[in-house]
């Protein structure tokens, strides 16, 4: 079947967010930042906040149903449940997250090295967001926020050394990232480019073209940075 992403080409996930209490008391997901994607919450149910830490310091916004907030690359952020927290996670760019644009924010002598990194991370085979077991996933959220906590305290200097550390971490990876945009965003609006110039041109044979898609979540759930994760996934639709 031929894939039609979706508007935008953008990734879609529901997420539960964890429940289970981190270092700092706080219940919730694991504090990370996206190096090339934008990424909003709409919530769908329950509520709680979002803490972020930028170039405009540290917030934290309330989150209560039908609430949207998104941030741009660069932003650290953290979910913080206070009760039966669920929210759809709209990403940029389809695919750059699953493959690696998301670095937790542990300290800095993990970040430092790639190999420390990638075994806290306790990523689940492929390579991707997802933690193999509970134990793995609450380990990591822990590791995540005191790393956090030492970036609030630390101030701009911190927080440029972080970026450059997470830049280090993926670097190898940019070509890879390259091509997945060219493939997916991109070509979708180039995709909207040459309908329009047909249109212009008097030709409605691309409309002749048109299809109705849906999906559902995927199960099972995985075990995301900061909750159990189902994707929505274009590619596995039906008309």
């Amino acid at each position: 079947m031929t894939r039609d992403p979706l508007p935008a080409a953008v990734g879609l996930s529901h997420l539960a967010v964890y429940g289970s209490e981190a270092p700092d008391g706080e219940l919730g997901g694991s504090p990370h930042v996206h190096l090339a994607c934008t990424e909003a919450y709409v919530v769908q149910a329950g509520h709680g906040r979002v803490q972020t830490l930028g170039p405009e310091g540290f917030r934290e916004l309330p989150l209560e149903r039908f609430d949207v907030v998104w941030f741009t690359p660069g932003v650290i952020h953290r979910l913080v449940n206070d009760g039966d927290l669920e929210i759809l996670v709209v990403m940029q760019n389809d695919g750059l997250p699953e493959a690696g644009d998301a670095v937790l924010t542990f300290p800095p002598e993990v970040l430092a090295d790639p190999d420390a990194y990638a075994a806290a991370a306790a990523l689940a085979s492929p390579e991707a967001v997802y933690a193999s077991d509970e134990q793995a996933a609450q380990a990591r959220r822990d590791l995540a926020v005191r790393g956090f906590e030492l970036l609030r305290a630390g101030g701009p200097d911190a927080l440029t050394a972080f970026y450059a550390a997470a830049l280090a971490l993926v670097a190898d990876r940019l070509p890879e990232w390259e091509q997945r945009w060219r493939a997916g965003p991109l070509a979708a609006a180039e995709r909207t480019g040459e309908l329009l110039a047909a249109l212009r041109a008097g030709d409605t044979g691309r409309l002749g073209e048109a299809r109705v898609r849906h999906a559902r979540p995927a199960a099972p759930r995985r075990l995301g940075m900061c909750g159990r994760l189902a994707t929505i996934d274009p590619a596995g639709g039906s008309t």
